[in-house]
């Protein structure tokens, strides 16, 4: 009977389960990241109990954490749709303002952020650790790690209200400095500052935001070295790129409160984060706390509304709710209730809360900053306390530091803006710390750290000077004043490396090998002269030629009178002839001698022995001559003849008339102000200390002189090479004057100077010097427009002034031979008057008449002798 009894009460006292009943949760979120876990716990906790009655619908908002009103009509609108619960949202701005309406409507809320003003709320649930015992955690790191004093650095109030009970219960000595952000929207000067104070132990408190921005300026200003400690107290240190402060040295220490590698956290993460861009990194890792506290606190509620219905054999009823009415909800509180004594084990570990309803009971695992990157040290537990074990260091990282002491180095590296071995970067972007900067020198610098493994910050020296020394102050300036001062660890520029600087200093293995030369004008081409055929001759050559000329004809005439083979019949047909005759007379032997120079031959055929040898002889000698002449004509016409005042040092120091001098204080100045004994350096030297305003505060400065002046400047060869480039006008004279090279400076007795010139010989060695001379030299920054320029004009056609002396030439002679022809007609016209008795003006004219009846190509015999 008491069984009957039983199965009547459950099947009809018992509330209905046949059905699933849906409760509305909502959410007010700011980023997408955790509207989206929201949804996805939703489905996590409905797909796990699959079996149960109760499935959780879930209505989320994206709202502005700063904007309190819209935050609050939001939630009103989650009221009027039956919620049970309200998650978020996760600030101070907004948060307090929605926990009112709640508290009044008896609405469940769930909060995740670290709340200062966190007190005993009748519908506030929190999930975040309690900053008690979070202040514990930090307590002991810094005891354990023996800090006498430290910087509690902080970005906002509410950071500092985080740390308010720290600072005040910590033994040792706090310095309190806010971050703020400066005229270049940076944190360096806020850095610099706490830098100035000689801390080293920095206790770091600021949004996940900045964090990663705040560690790389710091690095930038020097705060990043072995001396150096950080504790980092917010919980999403794992989520940042940590890999550029490996190698620093400092000692980075953090906290989280799960482990991103577990397959729960990493199956749950690969779902939120499937966007491409975290393709590389593995998904739990950027997993952030706050997600995984909502997470758990969603599946925290699931357990409490389950176990409500379950237990106490109710069904819950959702109800509308208005914000301007005054009707509440009455199953709130017992699900509050209900909640703060479950005990889940999530992302986030054991989800327990003490009697006031706070999070107390949480595990943290400590975390360092290794070579190996981030590792977990050790743990903190509440009962218990800090206990650490830090692993053994990887065989790879143990040879790194065996092979070199660059490893965990940061170094202050100063330059000089001087092209285009330091110079800042043409963009209309802002840009910060580095990035600023380009050049020879800072890509030689990137290509040392990156093989050496060690950071650096570029500063610039304002005066632009390498360094000279003062006699009278007994200090060094520029880079080397700098390097002696502490103010830099290493200097790269157009850094010579003298004797009386390596005296103070070290330097490196000469990355660049180089010498002084002189920069001036291009040398102007010569303009052609109208004679200019004569010039592959010179005019010893063209009056032997002439000599020889008439000394080989008379030697024709000679020969062939001598020669009885010469003396031929003028009458073949008559076999003794009355006379016989020599076709080698005075005319013809000129004539034969010239036609064989010309190349165009002669109808005089020599006949004897005698004769052929002296003609083959000649003609040799003409062939060679005429070869010759005609190859270095070419050259004459074609290529142009550059003319400069001078030549070399010697010659410029021998006139007046151009002005010259080098950079002030320069190794170049002082070259020449060592002369010693040697004559033409004291010279130049002397004209430079006299005329100082020759001189030059830079080497712009000088090559702008050269190009709008009569002025001369003397400069590094390699510098030069630079120049005129991208000066078409400019030029280098002579060879260079000497042979020294650039380096890198440290102080002296450096103990990684070995390494630093082990690295310059090995990018030697690979050519990746040259390849970086090459770029800066030949590519970037408007080169090889002079080189383009030369090549187009290196073939031209030639003008009249390069051959208007052969037109002339031949213009003379053939005047010259009608005039010839008007006299040899002259002298004949008046032989035959003298022995015909007639008038030499008679006969004149009518020797003209016949002349222009051009049509009669036939003059008779008689007409001839009687002319």
């Amino acid at each position: 009977m008491l069984l009957l009894l039983y199965f009547y009460f459950i099947n009809f006292h018992a509330p209905a389960r046949s059905h699933t009943q849906n409760l509305h949760i909502g959410g007010l979120f700011q980023h997408e990241t955790e509207q989206k876990a929201f949804h996805l716990a939703t489905n996590l906790v409905n797909s796990k109990y699959k079996n149960s009655t109760i499935r959780l619908i879930p209505d989320s908002y994206l709202v502005d954490n700063f904007n309190a009103y819209n935050t609050y009509l939001t939630t009103c609108e989650l009221l009027q749709k039956s919620v049970i619960a309200i998650f978020g949202p996760s600030s101070i701005h907004s948060s307090l303002t929605i926990q009112t309406i709640l508290d009044r409507k008896e609405i469940p809320h769930v909060e995740t952020y670290w709340d200062r003003k966190l007190l005993r709320h009748d519908c506030l649930l929190n999930l975040h650790p309690h900053s008690s015992i979070m202040t514990q955690a930090y307590l002991e790191i810094v005891d354990k790690w023996n800090w006498k004093s430290l910087v509690v650095i902080y970005d906002s109030e509410e950071s500092l209200s985080k740390l308010s009970i720290f600072a005040s219960s910590c033994k040792q000595r706090v310095t309190l400095s806010r971050l703020e952000l400066d005229m270049y929207d940076t944190y360096r000067t806020s850095l610099t500052s706490i830098k100035k104070t000689g801390e080293t132990n920095f206790i770091l408190e600021c949004s996940i935001e900045i964090l990663e921005a705040v560690l790389r300026q710091a690095q930038q200003v020097g705060m990043m070295t072995e001396r150096h400690s950080y504790l980092i107290t917010n919980l999403d240190l794992q989520t940042i790129d940590l890999a550029p402060f490996q190698f620093s040295g400092a000692n980075i220490t953090g906290f989280r409160i799960f482990n991103p590698e577990n397959e729960d956290v990493m199956t749950i993460a690969d779902q939120i984060y499937t966007q491409e861009k975290y393709k590389e990194i593995p998904a739990g890792w950027l997993l952030k706390h706050r997600t995984a506290l909502l997470i758990d606190s969603v599946d925290l509620l699931y357990h409490a509304v389950l176990d409500l219905t379950l237990s106490e054999q109710v069904v819950i009823k959702s109800q509308i709710l208005y914000c301007n009415a005054t009707n509440n909800w009455d199953s709130g509180h017992t699900i509050v209730n209900y909640m703060k004594g479950q005990t889940i084990r999530g992302l986030t570990g054991i989800v327990h809360f003490d009697n006031e309803g706070f999070r107390r009971d949480f595990d943290l695992d400590i975390l360092e900053l290794s070579l190996g990157g981030l590792l977990r040290i050790g743990a903190w537990y509440p009962s218990t306390g800090l206990s650490l074990h830090r692993p053994p260091k990887p065989l790879e990282v143990v040879k790194i530091v065996d092979e070199t002491n660059l490893v965990n180095k940061t170094f202050t590296v100063i330059t000089c803006l001087t092209t285009p071995y330091g110079m800042l970067k043409e963009t209309t972007q802002q840009l910060l710390g580095n990035d600023r900067f380009e050049g020879f020198g800072i890509d030689l610098m990137d290509e040392l750290s990156s093989m050496l493994g060690f950071n650096y910050t570029i500063i610039i020296q304002e005066d632009g000077y390498n360094g000279n020394y003062n006699a009278t102050t007994g200090e060094w300036n520029g880079l080397i004043g700098a390097i002696l001062s502490g103010k830099a660890d290493l200097a790269i520029a157009d850094l010579t490396v003298t004797a009386e600087r390596e005296s103070v200093v070290d330097f490196t293995l000469q990355f660049m090998n180089l010498g002084i030369s002189i920069l001036y004008k291009k040398p102007k081409p010569v303009p052609p002269s109208l004679f200019m055929f004569v010039s592959p001759f010179s005019y010893t050559v063209w009056i032997l030629l002439v000599v020889t000329y008439f000394v080989v004809s008379l030697c024709f005439f000679v020969m062939g009178r001598l020669s009885p083979s010469e003396w031929t019949n003028p009458f073949p047909c008559v076999e003794e002839p009355e006379y016989l005759i020599n076709q080698f007379s005075i005319r013809n032997s000129l004539w034969f001698t010239i036609g064989s120079l010309m190349q165009q031959g002669t109808e005089l055929a020599p006949i004897g022995i005698s004769t052929r040898t002296g003609a083959g002889v000649w003609w040799f000698f003409t062939l060679i001559m005429v070869s010759s002449y005609t190859a270095n004509l070419a050259a004459f016409l074609t290529v142009e003849t550059l003319v400069t005042p001078f030549s070399n040092i010697k010659e410029l120091s021998e006139q007046t008339e151009i002005k010259y001098g080098a950079k002030r204080g320069g190794a170049t100045a002082n070259f020449f102000k060592n002369a010693g004994n040697d004559s033409v350096r004291s010279k130049i030297w002397h004209f430079m200390a006299t005329h100082d305003e020759e001189m030059t505060e830079s080497n712009d400065e000088g090559v702008d002189r050269t190009e709008k002046q009569h002025y001369a400047f003397f400069m590094e060869s390699t510098t030069i090479e630079y120049v005129i480039e991208r000066h078409c006008s400019l030029a280098s004279i002579g060879a260079p004057l000497d042979d020294k090279g650039y380096a890198i400076a440290m102080k002296k007795n450096s103990s990684y100077r070995n390494d630093l010139s082990a690295a310059i010989l090995k990018l030697q060695e690979t050519g990746k010097i040259a390849r970086l001379k090459e770029k800066w030299w030949k590519e970037k920054r408007g080169a090889s427009n002079c080189g383009s320029q030369i090549s187009e004009s290196a073939a031209t056609p030639l003008n009249l002034q390069n051959v208007g002396g052969v037109f002339l030439v031949l213009f003379v002679g053939t005047i010259l031979g009608f005039l010839i022809s008007f006299i040899e007609l002259a002298m004949r016209v008046y032989g035959n008057t003298k022995k015909s008795k007639q008038v030499f003006k008679k006969q004149l004219i009518e020797e003209m008449k016949f002349f222009i009846q051009f049509q009669k190509n036939v003059k008779s015999v008689k007409q001839d002798e009687e002319n």
